[in-house]
């Protein structure tokens, strides 16, 4: 999801918004960067003129309110040297405090713009830079004494860094206006909008949105990012329809026989299948039994366990046979665990889609019901789902889906997201009882990608792996998980 910068176009120097952007910045234009305290503009800021300054041009920091030392904390907080940038304050001086600094025949802001201004001009004029950050504009629109002298300023700011080849990110806190700057929005080139919003439990969500970009197309919506040691890291909002692709799928085995022969011979690349039982029927072990195969083939293969703790599963695997460590020593298995208080949609996409262009061809999604308390909205899980499943679908990746249904027999199990009308294949595990046993079977409740068996077989893990036996044959009521044996339900409807 990276896109190679387009020529022409300046880098933002920040992971996954020149991709956004459809390439990069237009140079020689004004943007206008905006959030509330905290949500990164001034990280955002640096990274911006860190990437000029990794280019050899020349780059200004421009700070209205915050002091050298100051900036410097937040650079060595995320391990940055800003040798190549020129920082620059234009702060209040201390004696502003005293009685004899009161203005009494002009009104501050005509003094106070006035020399906030030459400061600035001054320092373009001196270093003659490319890329600038000014730091922040709720200083000037404070200093200005109404809206029109504000956008009068802003507009011959813009006029004035034009004629001299500069780009311009102009950061804005909002905290001078509740409702945003419209002024500065109106005049500027791009409007870049940082958010972040706490939610009830785990991690702030941060999204970004690009308001507007003038000439330009980009992707809009909103896209998740990171704030953390490194700066910002923003993660596009998927969309599949960007990577549609046509091709011939072929069937891929399980490692197993019988369940092969279950599936109308595999699944077929490409596909998605959900594998769906109560809790303990072998739902993890089966999508481990198909990643094994994979990796036993030479595919690549990836697991994204959302409840399971990775020593758990491959503790599980060992138990069954299976050779997912040497997998993973050998370079075809990465396991990423997954805490869903810490996870947005955006980053589990980027990190799904990142596996898909490393050459994973198995993907494992372990369980929906963890996906689902990693989304704050439930109403929109679906979607997300639906357009990670279509990019993965046209990328010829086959992606296995856990679900865990709620109770244990017949029909009143429930599920607290049904995903079965998204995936192309429902695998389904039962627990029935048997001569004072509680048993597993393993049927095809669904499957697009070819004709399947429409029997009920009989599906039990061992020493040895997972088996799966024969057809469940002379039974009546196997999905009621109270089976009846059929001579013994002809003697009842004789009676």
């Amino acid at each position: 999801m990276n896109a190679a910068n387009q020529p022409g176009l300046l880098s933002t120097g920040i992971p996954g918004l020149d991709t956004i952007l459809g390439g990069g910045l237009t140079p020689h234009r004004i943007y206008l960067v905006e959030g509330e305290p905290g949500s990164g503009k001034t990280t955002s800021g640096l990274q911006f003129l860190m990437e000029g300054a990794r280019r050899g041009e020349s780059v200004v920091y421009i700070t209205l309110a915050e002091s050298r030392e100051e900036l410097a904390a937040v650079a060595g907080g995320h391990g940055w040297d800003l040798a190549g940038i020129h920082l620059h304050e234009v702060l209040p001086k201390e004696d502003l405090l005293a009685t004899e600094q009161q203005y009494s025949m002009f009104h501050p802001s005509e003094v106070e713009t006035a020399s906030t201004l030459q400061l600035i001009l001054g320092v373009v004029e001196e270093r003659k830079p490319t890329r600038i950050v000014l730091d922040s504009l709720s200083e000037l629109q404070l200093l200005a004494e109404s809206p029109l002298r504000y956008r009068r300023q802003v507009l011959a700011l813009k006029q004035f860094f034009s004629s001299r080849q500069v780009t311009v990110l102009l950061l804005d806190d909002r905290t001078a206006s509740a409702a945003g700057d419209l002024q500065v929005r109106s005049i500027a080139h791009g409007v870049i909008q940082l958010d972040h919003a706490v939610k009830e439990y785990g991690a702030e969500r941060r999204r970004l949105r690009v308001v507007k970009y003038r000439g330009r197309g980009f992707v809009g919506g909103l896209h998740d990012y990171n704030l953390g040691q490194g700066g910002l890291v923003v993660h596009p909002r998927l969309v599949a329809a960007d990577s549609r692709a046509i091709g011939a799928r072929e069937q891929v085995h399980s490692g197993l026989a019988t369940l092969d022969v279950l599936l109308g011979g595999g699944l077929e690349e490409g596909t998605s299948t959900l594998i769906v039982g109560p809790p303990g029927t072998g739902k993890s072990s089966l999508a481990a039994q198909f990643v094994d195969a994979a990796n036993r083939r030479g595919q690549r293969a990836a697991m994204f366990l959302f409840e399971e703790s990775a020593s758990n599963m491959l503790h599980r695997a060992d138990g069954l046979q299976m050779n997912l460590r040497n997998s993973i020593d050998a370079g075809l298995l990465r396991v990423q665990q997954i805490d869903p208080a810490e996870l947005t949609p955006g980053q589990f996409a980027a990190a799904v889609v990142q596996a898909v262009e490393s050459g994973v061809k198995f993907v494992v999604i372990d369980s929906l019901n963890g996906y689902l308390n990693a989304v704050p909205d439930e109403r929109f899980l679906t979607t997300h789902l639906h357009e990670l499943l279509t990019y993965l679908g046209q990328h010829q990746v086959v992606t296995l889906l856990v679900g865990v249904q709620q109770g244990m027999l017949g029909g009143t199990m429930s599920s607290a997201l049904d995903a079965s009308y998204v995936a192309d294949n429902v695998l389904m595990l039962r627990y029935y009882e048997h001569n004072g046993e509680i048993r597993q079977a393993v049927s095809v409740f669904k499957k697009r990608g070819s004709t399947h068996e429409r029997t009920i077989r009989e599906f039990s893990i061992t020493q040895q792996g997972i088996r799966v036996g024969e057809v469940l044959r002379g039974y009546r009521g196997l999905l009621t998980g109270v089976p009846v044996p059929l001579a013994a339900a002809a003697n009842d409807d004789t009676d």
